[in-house]
């Protein structure tokens, strides 16, 4: 296989994620009490290679303001996870795909602040420049380009006295992702990049994203 930061975004990379997402055993978590929510990893393309989406939460939202995110949110009534990601897509990043688009997903990740979240791999080639972020919900729309996932300073673990886990992040672009969003492009650039049967439910949180 090339090596991952020379993944251009063309059929074959594609063909690639779809593979190794079809042989992952993704694991969904009980509900419990949990607020169910569904996010989008979805590869496109920005200059000359492939990237995931990733937004700057608006400073404004209640929950988690100004954070790095991945497209997504509440799943809602009669919903399956897909759909909500789907819609959360058009209506943070003005990015209408349809269910043939989707390639799989990744394990579930339960949050501190009680979401248990379900991320779906989405692929498509809509031109950077037509994306445009929703105000009232998303700051910036920024690739995280597939060279930045293979940097091999990431993942970060850290451990804190607060918790018995170890707190993941990913490097970016002179900053830091953490986990739960850190932990899904970890587990991404794993299972549907390099074929690995990786687990990342075990990786914490910082303590400020637990609220």
């Amino acid at each position: 296989m090339r090596a991952l930061e020379h993944l251009e975004h063309r059929e074959d990379t594609r063909e690639l994620i779809y593979h190794n997402l079809q042989l992952f055993d993704s694991l969904r978590q009980p509900a419990n009490e949990l607020r169910h929510a569904a996010v989008a990893i979805t590869v496109s393309h920005y200059r000359d290679q492939a990237a995931v989406i990733l937004t700057r939460r608006a400073g404004t939202l209640r929950e988690h303001g100004g954070q790095w995110a991945l497209p997504g949110g509440r799943i809602d009534s009669g919903e399956s996870p897909v759909e909500a990601a789907l819609r959360e897509l058009f209506e943070e990043v003005n990015l209408v795909v349809d269910e043939s688009q989707v390639l799989g997903t990744l394990d579930d990740y339960v949050t501190r602040s009680g979401y248990n979240i379900t991320p779906v791999v989405v692929w498509t080639d809509v031109n950077w420049e037509d994306l445009v972020p929703n105000p009232g919900e998303v700051a910036s729309i920024n690739p995280f380009t597939f060279s930045e996932l293979s940097r091999n300073d990431s993942p970060v673990l850290q451990s804190i006295t607060q918790s018995d886990r170890q707190v993941l992040s990913m490097h970016y672009q002179g900053d830091v992702v953490f986990a739960p969003t850190g932990a899904l492009l970890y587990q991404f650039r794993e299972v549907a990049i390099c074929g690995r049967g990786t687990r990342v439910l075990h990786y914490d949180q910082p303590v400020f994203a637990w609220k």
